[in-house]
């Protein structure tokens, strides 16, 4: 597959990303009215939902990261090529925003306003850093054992993480700057975007280590478990 239609699949899936992400929060914070439980239920459903259709549509093609943590994390593992991190990069955070402008085009927002909600302190950059970290060993862990699985996987990992994280598990950096655009209940104010990342990278670091170390050839010949598992010759 051609670099090219890589960076389209890469931008377009992270448009629609972010649409369904933005879309259906403002939905929901719309129809739910003060009932915050059944918003985040709506938004959790529709955006691990959205991400699942969108990891089978894309995933052949460029493998669906729309996550630069995801990126940096699979080359750093030797999944792509260190010179494709750039402009898959570039395409990810350019479709973020172009998602985000569809959403606010869906629903009578301005294409693009600053975001006024405050997303700040230890707990919440605490909840990125552990929401990437486990989004990051989901997807290495499955995509070694489990490949066919890893779509499904990866999104019922998100739909949790909405759930048992304060931040609502943002854990992608192209998401978390785009939606510093949105005035919705989805923004994220531009002075917390930077604490966010920070987290976020972190988290997709010490994952990368990790796992990495788990899944080293020297353990995978010392493992019984691994050895004899069933998706393994």
């Amino acid at each position: 597959m051609t670099l090219a239609r890589r960076l389209a699949a890469e931008g377009l899936g992270t448009a629609l990303l972010l649409a369904m992400v933005v879309g259906s929060a403002t939905m929901a914070d719309r129809l739910a009215g003060s009932n915050a439980a059944l918003a985040l239920l709506a938004n959790s459903v529709a955006s691990a939902s959205g991400l699942l259709a969108l990891i089978l549509a894309f995933g052949a093609i460029s493998g669906a990261h729309f996550n630069p943590a995801v990126t940096l994390s699979e080359a750093w593992q030797g999944g792509m090529k260190w010179s494709d991190t750039l402009p898959y990069m570039a395409a990810q955070f350019c479709g973020a925003f172009v998602g985000v402008a569809a959403a606010h085009l869906m629903f009578g927002e301005p294409v693009f306003a600053a975001a006024t909600h405050a997303r700040t302190g230890a707990p919440q950059w605490w909840s990125e850093f552990l929401a990437t970290f486990g989004l990051i060993c989901v997807i290495s862990g499955c995509a070694r054992n489990r490949p066919v699985i890893t779509p499904f996987a990866v999104a019922a990992y998100i739909a949790s993480a909405y759930w048992f994280t304060a931040s609502s598990a943002f854990a992608n950096p192209a998401l978390t700057l785009a939606r510093a655009a949105s005035s919705t209940v989805a923004g994220i104010r531009p002075v917390d975007v930077s604490s966010y990342v920070a987290a976020q990278m972190l988290g997709a670091i010490a994952a990368t280590v990790f796992v990495t170390w788990l899944h080293s050839p020297a353990r995978t010949r010392a493992g019984m478990p691994q050895a004899s598992h069933p998706a393994n010759p």
